[in-house]
């Protein structure tokens, strides 16, 4: 059942009706990004802790009474959501932290936690009798796009910038897309996507324009919810690019807070690349967000003009959070230690979280005894030239027992000291 009762402008505070057909603010324009409202009363008829706990759903739709689809279609879709919480068993050295917890969302159908939004972007776009969806993309959510309307028999037409990783393109080409890319950076890949769907009427799955995808997002937060037998970590570490995804996550925090599931709101601390940082110096200098060139190996939070920019903002905000910069070369030896120590392949935007994480005692009032949430967003294979720049070059030996002790050898004394 849809418990939508409006939508509300993060900008000017209007609220509309829920059967209005725009998806951003008449008055404010594209800067006017909507935020879905609930009739939180008849809820909590449907969600509680009980109730979960006995709810066999293996996916995001064991939240479908939180979501603002009517769920008639759902039986269609990919398995999204539910992916794994595992506690760290050796990563949590570097962070100076007892209790760091690793949410795994690189184990999605296509691999990222962008399947969580667009899962939910194309059964609404099916409901509202659209059958092609269209976004531009540095990546992950063009892929998860792709897949998940390929499944539901839906056409996908995928913007993206000329930096795009080849494994990303893979997928969504793979997949069926139209794939279109554009000799720019990702402001360009955006702006053109907004003039085609103006054009042809396409379904808009940009979540920096749709509050359909912060919808699915949250659900990441009800995961962890759960998973944590509904008491609340101290500190959430969210890669950010756009901001949609770190709104998201506040969102179902605080939902679930509403609804009575954990008694307090974790602190979220929004990471981003020194390369590419636009909501951290705005934050540090209490000034509105300026335009950055994207000069990072992350390329999925490599978003130099964020479209989503009060979500986030407000986000941490409200959470009593901060924002956190790391280099490149942080993020590397977080990609690496995380294989090494965990088992775990994450790309660079990904690893983002971690590096900021090994930073985490850096922060006014944090303890060692705090419990601490990393969100993996993407899978190392999306990207694995980077991920290859982490690591040592392999190594090639002659065919003979000789050649490999002197090897092995050697390795098992650099890693002594590794």
């Amino acid at each position: 059942m849809n418990h939508v009762i409006g939508y509300q402008c993060t900008t000017c505070r209007r609220i509309y009706p829920r059967d209005v057909a725009f998806l951003t603010c008449p008055e404010c324009g594209i800067e006017g990004i909507l935020d879905v409202l609930y009739d939180y009363d008849r809820i909590a008829s449907h969600i509680s802790k009980e109730r979960l706990r006995h709810d066999p759903t293996p996916s995001i739709w064991r939240y479908l009474p939180l979501l603002p689809i009517e769920g008639t279609m759902i039986e269609d879709t990919l398995r999204v959501g539910m992916t794994p919480l595992y506690q760290a068993r050796r990563f949590q050295e570097h962070t100076g932290v007892h209790h760091l917890y690793i949410k795994d969302d690189g184990v999605n159908p296509t691999m990222s936690l962008k399947d969580r939004a667009s899962v939910l972007a194309v059964m609404d776009a099916r409901e509202r009798g659209h059958d092609t969806l269209c976004c531009s993309s540095t990546g992950n959510a063009a892929s998860s796009l792709a897949g998940n309307a390929a499944r539901c028999r839906c056409q996908s037409v995928i913007f993206v910038p000329k930096r795009a990783p080849m494994g990303k393109l893979a997928q969504l080409i793979y997949f069926g897309a139209i794939l279109v890319r554009v000799d720019g950076d990702y402001h360009d890949a955006f702006s053109l996507s907004q003039q085609a769907i103006e054009r042809y009427g396409w379904y808009n799955r940009n979540a920096a324009i749709n509050p359909v995808m912060v919808e699915g997002k949250k659900t990441v937060a009800f995961e962890i919810v759960e998973q944590m037998q509904f008491i609340a970590p101290d500190y959430v570490y969210v890669s950010v690019g756009d901001g949609c995804t770190i709104a998201g996550v506040y969102k179902g925090f605080r939902e679930s807070h509403r609804l009575g599931l954990i008694e307090k709101i974790p602190k979220l601390i929004g990471v981003q690349s020194s390369g590419c940082d636009p909501f951290v110096r705005a934050w540090k200098e209490g000034k509105p967000l300026q335009a950055q060139p994207e000069l990072t190996l992350a390329d999925s939070i490599a978003v130099g003009v964020p479209r989503n920019p009060q979500k986030a903002m407000d986000a941490v905000k409200a959470s009593s959070g901060r924002w956190v910069s790391v280099s490149d070369a942080l993020i590397l030896e977080a990609m690496r230690r995380l294989g090494q120590d965990e088992g775990i392949f994450v790309e660079p935007a990904a690893a983002a979280a971690f590096a900021g994480a090994m930073l985490h005692q850096s922060i006014p009032g944090a303890t060692p005894e705090d419990t601490v949430v990393v969100i993996a967003t993407g899978n190392g294979l999306k990207d694995t030239k980077t991920a290859l720049n982490a690591v040592a070059e392999p190594h090639m030996i002659k065919n003979n027992l000789s050649d490999f002790i002197a090897f092995y050898h050697n390795e098992t004394q650099r890693r002594k000291h590794d």
